[in-house]
């Protein structure tokens, strides 16, 4: 398990199979990467969406807790996947979509990334804008700059500025919250308990979909453990480093939107900052702020290069994808995303709240999909090198899950609350968006029960590439448990 000092510095595989001389890494890097992915800004300012859209702090924080560990769950049965298959995980979505009809869920997740990069790179902005004494805009531009640098190199530098950003967010979150005790009387926000359905759940949401945002390329960052890694620490390692990152990030929040005072949104950097001090003080906290916002938002880009790889592939039927063709790409993914931050930088809170709930009706039934198959249906029992191949095993389109998904996506419509869309039955529910437990349950139960009847033939076991060396076996991973 240990790292292998042999690997270059610069990622040499995109979202081609890694072969087992390749893999390299230790389980804790899976918990210092999503730890440091989550204790950032933006995870901050999700937190305070609860108290800020009309929640009391007791009860958004058991509703924020409730949400992690549910949406933690699925996102870690996804990471768990990674060393099993060594590949990205849309790839994996081919099984269940067709080699061709992969592109649709891909594309909804192209257009997160797009979205969570540009949300990102407007805090980052506000923090690099003060640190230098720019303006916001400068500060976009730069934080751009570096997170399409660190991109291009790829796996190894990403999980490096995992663990920095993990020392760096402790560090920085330990003070804040000594700062926020102090002046605060913690207590007595915790007294004010005045439960609403509506408010609890809206909490629930919060966390639920940031963490299962996630679930589209978490594999990407397990692949190149060896593939005789537990998928059983595999699923903690990872579920832990991010449930326990965004719930401390979000208490934060919480805390700090319930004694602004109104003063929170639309100054989220500045107020956070103006918790810990002034001074030089000041300019760490942003520093930190920024340095944060560099994992995740890198996470982002990187997981929109594969997507569309990904895509690309799939029509051409063939995985590789050269240095150059990976630059071009990261360079119109952030592109795109910095020019969304810099047009939409000044009306963001609204606009995030409503994007990232509105995600869960595209990415619960993706997800429900993708466990349940490989889960309880196939039981990792994959042919990766039919994955490639649109004449293959898995063919261009796969009716049944591509229907299954759009019923996944339909049937959430009439629940679903955001500004973008309001379902008919919001209202006789009390204003409560529980379309995204919907999404999860419905769509999970209708394709196992179809699976189970139509679904294609099941290889005997686990076929890697055969110009790898690998040898068939039967996993004994989540699945063998199930």
């Amino acid at each position: 398990m240990a790292a292998n000092d042999t690997t270059p510095l610069i990622e040499r595989r995109s979202i081609d199979y890694i072969p087992e001389a390749e893999r390299h890494g230790r389980l804790f890097s899976q918990f210092t990467l999503w730890m440091g992915a989550n204790l950032q800004i933006t995870a901050i300012v999700t937190g305070a969406l609860a108290v800020v859209l009309g929640g009391d702090v007791f009860w958004s924080l058991i509703g924020l807790l409730i949400g992690q560990l549910i949406g933690g769950g699925v996102m870690a049965l996804h990471a768990a996947q990674g060393p099993k298959l060594g590949l990205p995980q849309m790839i994996s979505s081919r099984v269940q979509f067709g080699v061709y009809g992969a592109a649709i869920p891909i594309v909804l997740v192209c257009l997160m990334y797009l979205g969570f990069t540009a949300t990102g790179t407007v805090l980052s902005g506000q923090a690099l804008g003060q640190l230098f004494g720019v303006s916001d805009s400068v500060g976009i531009l730069i934080f751009a700059s570096v997170i399409v640098l660190v991109t291009v190199l790829g796996y190894r530098v990403i999980h490096f500025i995992g663990r920095v950003a993990s020392v760096i967010g402790v560090i920085a979150f330990v003070y804040l919250f000594s700062r926020l005790v102090s002046q605060t009387d913690i207590g007595a926000l915790l007294q004010i308990r005045h439960f609403s359905w509506s408010s609890f759940l809206l909490a629930v949401s919060l966390a639920a979909s940031w963490q299962i945002a996630f679930g589209p390329y978490v594999a990407d960052y397990s692949r190149y453990l060896p593939s005789n890694t537990s998928s059983v620490k595999t699923f903690f390692a990872a579920g832990a480093g991010s449930v326990m990152g965004a719930q401390v990030a979000m208490v934060l929040g919480v805390f700090a939107a319930a004694m602004s005072n109104g003063q929170f949104a639309g100054h989220e950097v500045a107020y956070i900052v103006g918790l810990g001090g002034t001074g030089a003080t000041a300019a760490l906290l942003y520093f930190s702020i920024a340095f944060g916002k560099v994992t995740i938002s890198t996470l982002n880009s990187y997981g929109s290069f594969m997507c569309i790889a990904t895509i690309i592939s799939g029509f051409r039927g063939r995985l590789e994808v050269t240095r150059l063709q990976r630059l071009v790409f990261v360079l119109v993914i952030v592109g795109t995303a910095t020019l969304i931050a810099l047009l939409g930088q000044h009306s963001f809170l609204g606009a995030f709240k409503s994007f990232i709930l509105f995600l869960l009706a595209f990415f619960t039934p993706w997800s429900a999909i993708n466990l349940v198959d490989y889960y309880c249906i196939t039981r990792e029992r994959y042919d990766v090198p039919a994955l490639a191949d649109p004449k293959g095993r898995y063919g261009r389109w796969n009716p049944l899950g591509i229907s299954v998904y759009v019923f996944g996506v339909l049937v959430q419509l009439p629940f679903i609350s955001t500004k973008f869309y309001t379902g008919p039955l919001v209202a006789a529910l009390g204003d409560v968006d529980i379309s995204w437990i919907i999404g999860l349950v419905l769509p999970a139960a209708l394709y196992y029960v179809c699976a189970k009847k139509w679904h294609g033939a099941v290889p005997d076991h686990l076929i890697l590439p055969p110009e790898q060396g690998a040898i068939p076996t039967t996993t004994n991973g989540l699945a063998a448990q199930a």
